[in-house]
């Protein structure tokens, strides 16, 4: 069934706008009534069905084309592309918990401190040009409020490219928005910390990550990834107490 021809979708209460699109899109695919290569309508008409701006469909577009989902064709338009196999029966959709989503950063931190190490030694300096401008725009983000998931995903995926074994980025890229915790969980919150304050702190974590490729300092970069993702698990530990609780997340 093709997507022009679903109807508006009905309000849905989502952390903001561009996830209200995101979920109808992707409600879309896992229902069957978008299938791969199917092409989505225009931003306008994007635009229309939900009443949402133009930054807002971009945002969630970025979101989708991250998780794999849709690709934009320049100058066609944007299509659905084939689920991708899940490698060693992980299945994306079955993450719905913040105990599912703990599990996942157990699992980020044994791939990607090896991934990283593989990349400060392998890197290429238009790869290190692409992590820096992942970085940027994540720095950007978080300066004017806007999306920080996308370029957080990009970054990751791009150090997962660095380490020059496919594997790697082909499950980072399977498991999509869910190996960014504050996608489903509000971090800032949990850390009693500014949004902006913990943000730019997040941010810091990615550019000691970035120094240490760019030296091509293995030891430095897993310490520096290790840091970062245990920094992650523990407010996920900290939001699975409360949830256990009884305190809303």
């Amino acid at each position: 069934m093709s997507y022009s021809h679903v109807p508006s979708a009905p309000p849905r209460t989502h952390r903001n706008l561009a996830q209200r699109v995101i979920a109808y899109i992707t409600d879309g695919i896992q229902d069957g009534a978008l299938a791969a290569g199917d092409k989505l309508p225009s931003e306008t008409e994007i635009m229309r069905i939900h009443g949402v701006s133009r930054t807002v469909v971009r945002e969630a577009m970025s979101h989708l084309q991250a998780a794999g989902m849709v690709e934009t064709r320049h100058g066609i338009g944007t299509f659905v592309l084939d689920p991708p196999l899940a490698p060693l029966g992980l299945d994306p959709n079955t993450v719905v918990t913040v105990r599912d989503l703990l599990a996942i950063l157990e699992l980020r931190i044994s791939l990607e401190t090896e991934a990283v190490v593989l990349a400060a030694a392998r890197r290429s300096a238009v790869q290190l040009d692409q992590l820096r401008a992942a970085l940027d725009t994540f720095g950007e983000s978080v300066r004017n409020g806007g999306e920080t998931v996308p370029s957080d995903i990009r970054f990751h995926l791009l150090v997962a490219q660095c380490s020059g074994n496919r594997y790697f980025h082909d499950i980072l890229n399977h498991l999509g928005t869910n190996i960014i915790p504050r996608y489903r969980v509000d971090a800032a919150r949990l850390a009693n910390d500014d949004p902006q304050t913990y943000m730019k702190r997040v941010v810091n974590e990615h550019e000691d990550i970035y120094t240490a490729i760019a030296r091509q300092d293995p030891e430095a970069a897993r310490a520096a990834m290790r840091t970062h993702l245990s920094n992650s698990r523990e407010r996920l530990r900290r939001a699975e107490e409360l949830l256990e609780g009884g305190t809303a997340v």
